[in-house]
């Protein structure tokens, strides 16, 4: 059979219709991808139930139909093979490995912020049940592991991922949309009045409550102070939080901040005007020093002990439930004694 023959044979087969007809390629018939194509038809009612990111720093309305759209790729590829930072016992610290190391730390953020905390979480947040942001993509994650684990048939044993703290280096933010902390607190003249410095942010520090023991914040802390002195890090700085929104009930523990650890005025910056709340709730007299200290999570307490300051100000985060303090602490300022406890070259764990 001819050619024109087939062809004229496989339309006569198919129908007449002319999106068929272009399925004819050299005399025979294409088999048509129903599936595919019914799938394809489907995506915009499926798009319809899917709730759309926007940035909440810039929209109004309730947090919980707000979500920053989740970026698909790293901007730095994860090195399966970066180093241990420390070892103590069963437990390890180093950065996270793999893509399935940070979904694994965004659980435990969702399980101590949402389920043990105040934190609410939204659509995205309820679904995977992790706490998750755009910026997971453009930060390294600092993990605490524990090895002491069972073991699992045909497989090697994992071990469990019980800490975890979150690190943006200014040179990558800068590119990248910038600091989560811009969201509440005026952070540019802080790098436009020390241009020579290299800044870290830090935030997201949670640690599963079996494992909040000196051990384990020690470790994170050695983490920490590595990741500083590979990095060339001048300043850290980061928002630190107090659980609750009560003012009232805040204002021993905010006053006692403002008064005593108040950022001198090279290294001070402001909450945004529009989410502004002041810190000086009680004259200096009348704050009891010590019950204001019981009062602070023991984070802000580490920083403090350091030699951090904090900002001017600050921020009331309604969906985690907390109360935001900034927190900056530069390098050259912190404590010898922290220094020679972990080694000027974070050899304490190594």
């Amino acid at each position: 059979m001819s050619e024109e023959a087939r062809s004229e044979h496989a339309i006569s087969q198919i129908g007449g219709r002319a999106e068929d007809r272009a399925l004819i390629v050299d005399g025979r018939p294409r088999r048509r991808r129903r599936t595919m194509a019914k799938l394809r038809s489907l995506s915009p009612v499926v798009r319809r139930f899917v709730p759309r990111g926007r940035n909440k720093s810039t929209t109004t309305g309730p947090w919980f139909g707000v979500q920053p759209r989740l970026h698909g790729k790293r901007t730095e590829p994860l090195d399966r093979k970066t180093p241990t930072f420390g070892q103590l016992g069963t437990l390890e610290v180093r950065l996270a490995r793999t893509a399935g190391e940070i979904k694994r730390a965004q659980q435990i953020r969702y399980q101590v912020f949402y389920e043990e905390l105040a934190a609410q979480p939204d659509p995205y947040a309820m679904a995977t049940r992790r706490d998750r942001d755009s910026f997971d993509n453009i930060c390294d994650h600092l993990l605490v592991l524990d090895h002491n684990v069972d073991p699992r048939p045909f497989r090697r044993p994992r071990p469990r991922i019980v800490g975890t703290y979150r690190l943006l280096r200014q040179e990558i933010a800068q590119n990248h949309g910038g600091f989560y902390s811009k969201q509440e607190f005026e952070i540019d003249p802080l790098f436009e009045g020390h241009e020579d410095k290299r800044f870290l942010e830090m935030g997201r520090s949670c640690v599963l409550k079996p494992y909040r023991d000196k051990r384990t914040v020690e470790l994170l802390w050695h983490g920490a102070w590595s990741y500083v002195l590979r990095h060339k890090i001048d300043v850290m700085f980061g928002c630190a939080s107090l659980g609750g929104t009560d003012l009232e009930a805040l204002a021993p523990a905010l006053s006692y901040l403002h008064h005593n650890h108040l950022a001198p005025p090279e290294w001070r910056v402001r909450a945004l005007d529009d989410r502004y709340v002041p810190m000086d709730r009680l004259k200096v007299d009348d704050v009891d020093a010590r019950k204001a200290l019981r009062a602070l999570p023991p984070l802000i307490k580490g920083y403090l002990r350091l030699g951090a300051f904090v900002a001017d100000g600050a921020v009331v985060d309604e969906q985690f439930g907390t109360t935001d303090v900034m927190i900056v602490l530069p390098v050259s300022g912190i404590s010898h004694r922290y220094i020679n406890y972990y080694g000027a070259n974070a050899s304490r764990h190594a």
